[in-house]
């Protein structure tokens, strides 16, 4: 099994994370055998019958109207990334297309020296830019300073995901909110699997992080869809081990390097955080 994504698991997901109650289903609860819906009311809740959500469901239905596949999207209470997740697996489907492993690899992505003199302009926050499969392709002297795990490794293993989940009690010092941080990952590999189930590079990363992790392998199995941009990230300065509280945003690139993104991580100022950062770019600590 590659990073394509599979309508079946994820609407089974879908339903088992549905309690019937949320819905007025109450009829049967105690006779039930597993958690959530059956196809029965998923199909009802969806305004559609039962036999098309069965084929829906099993990646025989074709080609899905956006209209349907809102509508089950609403009756299953996905949020939007979901949503959009479905219409992707569901057009995958359709096609019968996913990962190749002789395929031959995408492009590299060129960080383009005016995208490289951006990250650098940042001279009080750091910042990182990544590219497929959450590789990291750039960063500023902040960024650097802050994750020397991320620069000092080789190209092919510069990547979060395989960072967070392969670098073991490492990681679970450097991040206090490890488990979290290593679902957001997952979430956001799988959303891209669906923008993307033919992406070389996706492709090797969650087929070698499946193979060497069981979280992973885990986090993956569960379906979870999720593009968070922005929010609160927590990390222990590598020199000193003092908590970090970053607050970070996500900016897309336009056109043709829309691949990539650069994130930012601010401190509240007159925060401890922000005069962590202050000293970290003075020199103060490293």
């Amino acid at each position: 099994m590659g990073a394509e994504p599979r309508i079946s698991e994820f609407l089974k997901a879908r339903r088992a994370a549905v309690e019937p109650a949320q819905l007025g289903l109450t009829g049967g609860a105690a006779r039930r055998r597993v958690r959530g819906l059956r196809r029965e009311e998923a199909a009802a809740v969806s305004g559609i019958s039962v036999d098309y959500y069965t084929r829906i469901e099993q990646g025989r239905g074709g080609n899905v109207s956006d209209d349907v596949l809102r509508a089950v999207a609403r009756g299953l209470r996905m949020t939007a990334d979901e949503h959009a997740y479905l219409r992707n697996a569901s057009h995958w489907a359709a096609t019968g297309r996913g990962c190749a492993p002789d395929a031959p690899p995408e492009p590299p992505l060129v960080v383009r020296p005016g995208v490289q003199a951006l990250l650098d302009s940042m001279e009080t926050v750091p910042a990182l830019l990544y590219g497929r499969a959450l590789d990291v392709l750039a960063w500023n002297r902040l960024g650097g300073l802050l994750w020397p795990e991320l620069v000092a490794s080789p190209p092919e293993d510069r990547n979060s995901a395989k960072r967070l989940f392969l670098d073991g009690a490492d990681a679970e010092l450097r991040h206090p909110d490890l488990a979290e941080l290593r679902r957001l990952e997952v979430a956001v590999l799988r959303a891209e699997s669906g923008r993307n189930p033919e992406g070389r590079r996706l492709c090797q990363v969650v087929g070698e992080l499946r193979e060497r992790s069981t979280e992973f392998r885990r986090l993956w199995e569960s379906q979870v869809v999720e593009e968070k941009t922005h929010g609160v990230k927590r990390v222990r300065l590598p020199s000193t081990g003092q908590l970090l509280e970053l607050r970070y945003e996500t900016l897309r690139l336009p056109e043709a390097d829309s691949e990539m993104r650069i994130v930012t991580y601010s401190a509240v100022p007159g925060s401890e955080t922000a005069e962590a950062l202050r000293e970290l770019a003075a020199g103060v600590t490293a």
